[in-house]
C-alpha cells in the first residue's frame, strides 16, 4: 500500500480526507430495485433539484427568509423541501445521513452505558403543571386538547415524562444506578421566527437523555462522562466544538454547558479565552468584558451554533415527582438528575454551514450519503466505448469492499456530459467522485478519482480504485 500511495501523490490526503473511523456494521442496500445486488443510479432517486437562485427563494415564499448557506444549499440540491413555516419535508439523502448520526450518536452513548428508549411526543399537561412549566414556557409549548377536552403539549424536551416514568419504579435500587436513557425522536417548539432553514425551526429531531444518580458526587461524574463522550462525537466528525459555560434558562438545575460550532451565521456570542481555557456565552457574563474573569488574559468574540446543551439538575424534578430509589442503608433517598440534549437535525444543517463552499456541500465522510459517485461516459462521446467498464467498476467496488454496499451510486444520466455531472456531483459533496473517462480506454484502464474534501485528482487502475476505497470506513 505504501508503494501505491507514494506513486500517486494524493492518496494521504485521499485516504484520510473523510475522516471516516471504524465501527461499520453492514446493512442492505438503501433506496433501490428489489433483488439483492442491484445498482443505485442516480436518475432513479428522488432528490427535486432547484438549483437556480430564483426557484429556492419561490420555495420559502420569502426571499429575506433564505439568509444562511446550509439552507440555500439543502434546497437547491433537494435535500429538504418546505412543508410550512419551520417545518421541512427530510429527503432521502438528508434520512440516509441522519440515520448515519443518529448510528454514531447510539454508538457514543451506549458505549458509556446509555440505554435507548422512546417516549411519546404527546406529553400531558398535568406532568408540566406539577412543575409549573405550562405556564412559564409560555407559548413555545405547542398546546392541543383532544376529544374529551384533556389538554397536552408536543414535547419539546422530556424532563418530566421521564421523571414520572422514574417514579412510577417503586423497586429502583442504589445498585442499578447511574441510569442513564435516552431516546432520539421529534421534537416541537413554537418559534416566534423560525429561520435558517434546519437550524432554527418548528420541529426538529433531537437526542435527549436523562440520567440518574445515587449522590451529587456521582452525577457529578456523570455529567463529566456524557460530556467526554460529546467531544469525542464532535472529534468523530471531525468539529472543531467549543464547550462554554452556559445559562441553564428554562430547564433549570446549577450547572449547564453548550458545545458550539463557530460559524459567522450563529446566534450565540461567545467569548473564549486562550489563555486559560475560559469559555463562555456571552449572555452569562453580567457585562461585555474585555478581559477573562478567571485570568484577566484577552478574549476572543466570535459567533456559534449551539449543536449539544448539557445540564445538572440535582433534585429539581425527581423532588417534584417524587423520583426515589432505596439507598445503601434501605432508606428511599431522592435521584440526582443530568439532562443532555444534542440537536441531531440542526447538526446536519451546521456541518454544512461549516464545511461547505458558497456552492457545494461538503459532509464529514462518517455522514455522507453516499461515499462514491461514479459517473459514466456521455452517450454518443469518443469515451462511450469505456462504458461497460463502469458497470464492472461498480460491480468490483461492491464486492472487494463490503461496507461500501449501498455506498455507491451511479450517475447513469448518459444524455448530459461529463463536466455537467461532475459539477453536480462537487455540489452534492460525494467524498468520492470517479469518472470513467479518456484514460479508461488505456491499456490497462485508468480512472479519474476525485476527494471532494480535499480537491485532490489522480488516475487510479481498478486495483489502485480498490486498494483505495478499501481504506474507507463507514458507520
Amino acid at each position: 500500500m505504501e508503494g501505491l500511495l507514494t506513486r500517486c501523490r494524493a492518496l494521504p490526503a485521499l485516504a484520510t480526507c473523510s475522516h471516516q473511523l471504524s465501527g461499520y456494521v453492514p446493512h442492505r442496500f438503501h433506496h433501490r430495485a428489489p433483488g439483492r445486488g442491484k445498482r443505485l443510479v442516480l436518475s432513479r432517486m428522488f432528490q427535486p433539484q432547484n438549483l437556480r437562485e430564483d426557484q429556492v427563494l419561490s420555495l420559502e415564499g420569502r426571499s429575506g427568509e433564505l439568509t444562511c448557506k446550509s439552507q440555500r444549499l439543502m434546497l437547491q440540491v433537494g435535500l429538504i423541501h418546505p412543508a410550512s413555516s419551520g417545518c421541512y419535508h427530510l429527503l432521502p439523502y438528508t434520512v440516509r445521513a441522519m440515520e448515519k448520526l443518529v448510528r454514531v450518536i447510539d454508538q457514543e452513548m451506549q458505549a458509556i452505558g446509555g440505554q435507548k428508549v422512546n417516549m411519546p411526543s404527546l406529553s400531558p399537561a398535568e406532568l408540566w403543571r406539577a412543575t409549573s412549566r405550562w405556564d412559564s414556557m409560555g407559548k413555545e409549548l405547542l398546546k392541543l386538547r383532544d376529544r374529551h377536552g384533556k389538554e397536552y403539549c408536543l414535547g419539546p424536551t422530556h424532563e418530566e415524562a421521564i421523571t414520572a416514568l422514574i417514579a412510577s419504579q417503586q423497586t429502583l435500587s442504589y445498585k442499578q444506578l447511574p441510569l442513564l436513557l435516552y431516546q432520539v425522536t421529534r421534537k416541537f417548539r413554537d418559534e416566534p421566527r423560525p429561520r435558517f432553514g434546519l437550524l432554527r425551526g418548528r420541529e426538529f429531531y433531537m437526542k435527549d437523555m436523562y440520567t440518574f444518580d445515587s449522590s451529587p458526587e456521582a452525577a457529578q461524574q456523570t455529567y463529566s462522562l456524557v460530556c467526554d463522550a460529546y467531544s469525542s462525537l464532535f472529534d468523530r466528525l471531525g468539529l472543531q466544538c467549543v464547550k462554554v459555560q452556559a445559562d441553564v434558562g428554562s430547564i433549570g438545575g446549577t450547572m449547564s454547558h453548550e458545545f458550539q460550532l463557530p460559524v459567522d451565521v450563529g446566534e450565540d456570542r461567545l467569548a473564549v479565552c486562550s489563555s486559560c481555557g475560559f469559555s463562555a456565552n456571552m449572555e452569562t457574563l453580567d457585562l461585555s468584558p474585555t478581559n477573562c474573569p478567571a485570568c484577566q488574559g484577552p478574549l476572543t468574540k466570535t459567533k456559534g451554533i449551539e449543536v449539544g446543551h448539557t445540564f445538572y439538575l440535582g433534585t429539581k424534578y425527581s423532588s417534584i415527582f417524587s423520583a426515589q430509589f432505596t439507598n445503601v442503608h434501605g432508606k428511599p433517598s431522592l435521584a440526582e438528575m443530568g439532562c443532555y440534549g444534542l440537536g441531531v437535525t440542526r447538526i446536519l444543517a451546521a456541518v454544512i454551514e461549516a464545511l461547505a463552499t458558497e456552492d457545494c456541500i461538503r459532509w464529514p465522510g462518517l455522514l455522507a450519503p453516499y461515499q462514491v459517485c461514479l459517473i459514466s461516459p456521455k452517450k454518443g462521446s469518443k469515451e462511450e466505448a469505456a462504458s461497460e467498464l463502469t458497470g464492472h467498476l461498480y460491480d468490483h467496488i461492491t464486492e472487494a469492499v463490503p461496507q461500501l454496499r449501498g455506498e455507491v451510486l451511479l450517475d447513469d444520466r448518459t444524455h448530459l456530459t461529463i463536466g455537467n455531472r461532475l459539477k453536480d456531483a462537487n455540489k452534492f459533496g460525494y467524498p468520492f467522485v470517479i469518472i470513467v473517462g479518456k484514460r479508461a480506454l488505456d491499456d490497462p484502464a485508468h480512472f479519474e478519482v476525485w476527494c471532494q474534501n480535499t480537491g485532490e485528482v489522480v488516475f487510479l487502475t481498478r486495483e489502485g480504485v480498490l486498494e483505495l476505497l478499501s481504506q474507507v470506513q463507514v458507520v
